[in-house]
């Protein structure tokens, strides 16, 4: 693609004795496909109206959604200023995608804050901040040959709450995906059932302690470490008449080849 930018092999802070061991062949799996992969920041044009489509079809496939004229879906909280969509990409098609806000006191909209407000709000007056996934979508062709799609596209939470410095991550999602979470993430239940705008079933707040999981995480699943570059290419802010990077490639191989 002309004039796309790639994520420089910004290998500063990475230290071979903090680099764990990745033995396992599930790590080994995921990393190869990793290497297949890239990420776009998606607001406008075609790659924008993808991710609608492929938000649709995902979600229509398991009725998360009534059926809509449009094949597509969209809303409001795409638009709000700390909103960054992404589309997920192996051998150049597009397999899955997740839209992340980064919520705190002065730009409090996200998904779980508009429907756990008494619950976040006041945390978030004390200073606390958020990030926030939502809108996991994945092909389901795709997914049933790369089972992996999941930690590909969740890799993007932990990239944000390191970039903004968030201490938690949120999960706002359907009661019988929070296995997930609290596997993978030790995400712990902060608010019960309750329903979501547009979708047709109800929704639980989970939520992860990024710090107190890091060094675990990093140690269980390599492949979720990133470089600043590489973060600051999926979330830093596009000044006018900056150009915006079209086409991010995945970093957490340098750690890999620096051990």
């Amino acid at each position: 693609m002309t004039g796309q930018w790639t994520a420089t092999r910004d290998l500063a802070g990475v230290q071979r004795s903090t680099v764990p061991s990745a033995s396992s062949d599930f790590v080994r799996r995921i990393e190869a496909l990793l290497d297949r992969t890239e990420y776009r920041r998606c607001d406008k044009g075609e790659d924008l109206e993808d991710i609608y489509r492929l938000r649709y079809k995902s979600y229509r496939l398991s009725d998360m959604v009534s059926e809509q004229a449009e094949h597509t879906i969209h809303d409001a909280l795409d638009e709000a200023e700390n909103c960054h969509k992404f589309g997920i990409y192996i051998d150049g098609a597009l397999v899955s995608t997740l839209r992340v806000h980064h919520a705190d006191a002065r730009t409090p909209c996200s998904p779980s804050t508009m429907v756990y407000g008494d619950i976040l709000r006041p945390m978030m007056a004390e200073g606390a901040s958020f990030v926030d996934p939502s809108r996991f979508a994945a092909d389901p062709e795709w997914s049933r040959v790369y089972p992996q799609i999941p930690y590909l596209t969740l890799r993007l939470a932990g990239m944000a709450c390191f970039h903004f410095g968030a201490p938690f991550c949120l999960a706002t999602i359907r009661e019988d995906h929070a296995g997930f979470y609290k596997r993978i993430y030790e995400s712990r239940q902060i608010g019960g059932l309750r329903s979501y705008p547009g979708l047709n079933y109800p929704v639980v707040l989970y939520c992860a302690d990024v710090n107190a999981i890091r060094e675990r995480s990093f140690a269980r699943f390599p492949f979720f470490r990133s470089t600043r570059m590489e973060q600051r290419l999926m979330f830093g802010e596009t000044k006018p008449g900056d150009i915006a990077p079209l086409t991010i490639l995945p970093t957490a191989k340098y750690y890999r080849e620096a051990a």
